[in-house]
């Protein structure tokens, strides 16, 4: 009794123990690999190609052999009356007997192998299931690509609360330490109240900014898992840090990088495009040319004014066909015509689009370059001034200590750089993201 217990016991912490959400840690690149593999919208685009595949085979099952059968029972109820001239059965010239043909009871089973021998379109849509196929792996790649820099921009927003909170939390300590010591001044009158009222001011925006930071990062927590293919309200947690992540995300190189437009994602999808409606066009051309199908059946029938096809001293008696099928379009009207020219515009349509997406393509990547240069730059430029400001805080505060600065001096350096450092987080940011974006048109992602 006591070891079936303990097992009840042990039982129940097994599985209570699987029915609590455990956190998980995801450095960046394990965040975009795992949601390569479980975000929603990967999952379908992997669907699709499997759709696809199917697609290909269901085409090419038309044109191999297809066995059908059928099995027809006639019930008459009322069978049909003929007319006959009397005069065949030895009757009087004029008068007509009732005849009844046939039996009451009917059954046919027969099967029937098709097989087509030439037809156009079906060539036509061989080759067009192999582009569809091709098309659904370029979706597929295009849909990584998209979710790979999802991931990037939902990562480093979580990252950017986080940091935010750190250096709010920094400040508020150090305005809690500045104001105590004022109002200790002030009490023994050697300061005004002003500074002090300067001083609330300033905590209460700061810790207003901390409440708001707190909703955000809950928020881009939320992002970040729906990006993943998680739970809204798994507790995630990450595991790089910004600052790194930023240095790790300076690749001047990569502004060196050759521009192959041909290997771009984009391009090739409106390469498929102007593909997809060159075999339209020659699946309208097709359309004229004749077809040829052969067919083979056979099959048994039984007849009989009762019910016994169950008997074993039923007869039934066979047939067999073997036949040809020749069908030769002469005259639409024009309306073939008519298709095909239509075909054709759409195609020089295509044609179009593909050379103005190849020149898209340049003109994206030059601009995500420039971004990506340009973050970079600002980077570098925000911690400069982040310097800066911390100095001239520093000294405000002290001149400010000292009975030598004002408060609104004082004031105007704390904001100046509290600024500074939202800016030099936000510059961290884009750094990480225009580097995504770069990559996404570059199709660099190795």
């Amino acid at each position: 009794m006591k070891t079936r217990l303990v097992f009840c016991f042990s039982l129940l912490i097994y599985i209570s123990g699987f029915s609590q959400e455990t956190p998980t840690s995801f450095s960046l690149q394990d965040a975009i690999n795992y949601a390569l593999e479980n975000n929603r919208t990967a999952k379908n685009a992997t669907k699709d190609i499997d759709a696809a595949r199917q697609q290909k085979w269901e085409t090419t099952a038309t044109g191999l052999p297809q066995i059908s059968a059928g099995i027809d029972y006639q019930n008459f109820l009322k069978q049909p009356v003929s007319l006959i001239p009397a005069e065949f059965f030895g009757g009087n010239p004029g008068e007509f007997a009732e005849v009844i043909f046939g039996t009451k009871h009917n059954v046919t089973a027969t099967a029937t192998l098709t097989q087509k021998l030439f037809d156009g379109s079906y060539l036509v849509g061989l080759q067009s299931a192999k582009v569809f196929l091709e098309i659904s792996k370029n979706a597929k790649e295009k849909t990584d690509l998209e979710i790979r820099k999802a991931v990037v921009n939902a990562y480093s927003n979580v990252l950017l609360a986080e940091e935010s909170i750190n250096v709010l939390q920094r400040n508020i300590e150090n305005l809690d330490k500045t104001l105590f010591e004022i109002t200790k001044i002030y009490e023994n009158g050697l300061e005004e109240e002003e500074s002090v009222e300067q001083l609330q001011i300033t905590l209460s925006s700061v810790k207003n900014n901390l409440n708001n930071v707190i909703r955000l990062k809950k928020l881009a927590y939320q992002m970040l898992n729906i990006t993943l293919g998680l739970d809204i309200n798994n507790p995630t947690v990450l595991t790089d840090i910004l600052e790194n992540l930023t240095s790790e995300h300076i690749s001047l190189g990569l502004l060196e990088t050759n521009e192959f437009i041909e290997e771009t994602i984009d391009y090739r999808i409106a390469q498929n495009d102007k593909t997809a409606k060159e075999l339209l066009l020659k699946l309208e051309k097709s359309k004229a040319l004749p077809t040829l199908n052969t067919f083979i059946n056979g099959g048994y029938s039984a007849f009989g004014n009762d019910f016994n096809f169950t008997n074993r001293d039923q007869k039934w008696f066979g047939s067999s066909l073997l036949g040809v099928s020749l069908n030769i379009p002469i005259f639409s009207s024009l309306g073939r015509r008519a298709a095909t020219q239509r075909a054709k515009i759409n195609l020089e349509k295509a044609e179009n689009n593909l050379t103005e997406t190849q020149q898209k393509i340049k003109l994206q990547i030059a601009s995500a370059k420039s971004d990506y240069q340009f973050a970079i730059e600002d980077y570098e430029n925000k911690k400069q001034n982040l310097n800066l400001a911390q100095r001239i805080e520093a000294k405000n505060q002290t001149k400010f200590l000292e009975g030598i600065g004002s408060s609104f001096e004082l004031r105007q350096a704390q904001t100046q750089l509290y600024n500074a450092q939202q800016e030099l987080l936000q510059s961290m940011i884009d750094v990480i993201n225009k580097k995504a974006a770069l990559e996404t048109v570059l199709n660099d992602v190795d």
